[in-house]
């Protein structure tokens, strides 16, 4: 099954992250990927420079027609800046694909700390997509504002789990790339108890993407009738690869190499 996975979310004119890079990330996992342009950004490897955004109206109706004639197998939301365009989507959802599988990467900071989603949409976001969702992907400072309190150690995040699946999703992958030390670890928290994912630290740069990359991944392995814990790892072997390989461009947080299943086929 090659799964089908409709993507709303933002555009990165630098190519690493948003869009783009869930789009090389499902089509390099031998999923579709059609999208929902929910803003285009003005971006590279430095930080975002500019946002212009798309009408709530225009974002639902580019996913109403995708829905409608190519259908979904999985939903995956990147950036969703305002609770107009929140609820937009979400009504489009509740209309139109309420069975499909939905993977919520809460974005709200940029790599360079440029702000991606309003103060008052963490309520929608969290009310109308979290709510709802198969998996929810954040890392440490997304779940320190979804939850409102630091999580700063490996404990920490696993008291967190359970808060998280409180806000009514069905998963909860906490990522800990933001914590210190040799190892990188996640937990996959669920009604059935809680999974640690661990793999060296990769000391680079060059990461920028890596949230958006890991949530498509997940999505794309959703899709194509994965069970969540294999989706994870898959995801996280594929992160892992693409880090390793990043070509190094940009002077600030450079993208990944996402083309990395080519040449080890090759």
């Amino acid at each position: 099954m090659r799964g089908r996975v409709l993507i709303v979310a933002g555009s990165d004119s630098g190519g690493g992250a948003g869009i783009q890079a869930d789009i090389k990330t499902v089509t390099m996992l031998d999923g579709y990927a059609a999208t929902a342009i929910t803003a285009l950004t003005a971006q590279n490897t430095q930080g975002v420079f500019g946002v212009f955004p798309v009408p709530p109206d225009f974002i639902a109706q580019q996913m109403r027609l995708v829905i409608d004639d190519i259908g979904a197998d999985a939903v995956k939301t990147g950036m969703l800046h305002s609770a107009a365009v929140i609820a937009a989507v979400a009504d489009v959802l509740a209309a139109s694909a309420a069975t499909v599988p939905l993977v919520v990467d809460p974005v709200m900071v940029a790599k360079g700390g440029h702000k991606l989603i309003d103060d008052d949409a963490i309520g929608a976001l969290t009310q109308r997509m979290i709510a709802r969702a198969a998996i929810i992907t954040p890392n440490l400072p997304e779940a320190e504002v979804l939850l409102g309190r630091p999580i700063r150690t490996l404990a920490d995040m696993r008291s967190a789990g359970p808060d998280l699946l409180a806000l009514g999703c069905k998963a909860a992958l906490l990522k800990g790339g933001h914590l210190e030390g040799p190892v990188v670890s996640d937990l996959l928290v669920t009604a059935r108890g809680v999974e640690l994912y661990e793999s060296p630290r990769i000391e680079t740069r060059h990461t920028h993407g890596t949230g958006c990359t890991l949530a498509s991944a997940i999505a794309a392995s959703l899709a194509q009738g994965m069970p969540l814990a294999l989706a994870v790892q898959r995801a996280r072997d594929y992160v892992q690869r693409a880090i390793a390989g990043a070509p190094g461009l940009g002077a600030g947080h450079g993208p990944l190499d996402h083309a990395h299943p080519l040449r080890q086929a090759g």
